[in-house]
């Protein structure tokens, strides 16, 4: 087996086991039906037990002091390849045991079950299983961020060429200009901070003020 064909062979979802989230803080992202990671489970490796084996490794809760309490699972995930068993894929989940809603607090009896199947997801994903869901997730996340931080240095050019504007037509002389900003900030206009831009300004403002007066 080719290092990467596990990775290739499941990491597309079909459209039947994906699911978008329509609310709380998931809202917008693709949840995965588990029975489908053990559909690939079983059609790469055999029969869960056979071929492959999630070992709980822990289970526990984590109470907080709002009354709520999570409910978290440890495993192992166990692949067999021909007739060698693989090295431990560790794998955690969780699920809210105890939930605050409106009516007052909630007990899902089920909450080390989806914890326990949530673990099995995380491990299935360092098998590449799903992966190109996951992979979207990252990329909209670190577009997102990229397009931020353009979107915050245009603005930042815009702040500047106002402010070189306005110190141009106050003090047209631009080897003066460069002159002074050499002698206070040791470098010439162009390559000011807007802080430095503001600092000329506010100079050049106390100097039209007092010429005025």
């Amino acid at each position: 087996m080719g290092n990467m064909a596990l990775y290739e062979k499941y990491r597309a979802v079909p459209p039947e086991a994906q699911k978008k989230i329509g609310g709380g803080r998931l809202k917008g992202m693709t949840d995965i039906n588990p029975m489908w990671r053990i559909k690939c489970l079983t059609e790469e490796f055999g029969p869960c037990g056979i071929g492959w084996k999630p070992v709980i490794v822990r289970q526990w809760l984590e109470p907080s002091d709002s009354g709520q309490c999570a409910a978290f699972c440890n495993i192992d995930l166990y692949v067999k390849v021909g007739d060698a068993w693989s090295d431990a894929i560790p794998g955690t989940g969780g699920a809210m045991y105890i939930a605050k809603e409106n009516s007052g607090l909630y007990v899902d009896d089920e909450a080390f079950k989806k914890a326990y199947t949530d673990a099995i997801s995380v491990a299935c994903k360092a098998l590449g299983f799903g992966a190109d869901i996951y992979w979207d997730k990252d990329s909209t996340k670190y577009t997102t961020e990229s397009q931020r931080m353009a979107q915050g240095d245009n603005e930042a050019r815009a702040e500047r060429g106002k402010r070189l504007v306005e110190i141009r037509r106050l003090c047209p002389d631009e080897a003066k200009l460069n002159k002074a900003c050499a002698r206070t900030f040791g470098k010439n206009i162009a390559q000011l901070t807007i802080d430095e831009l503001d600092e000329i300004l506010a100079k050049l403002a106390v100097r039209d003020n007092a010429a005025d007066s």
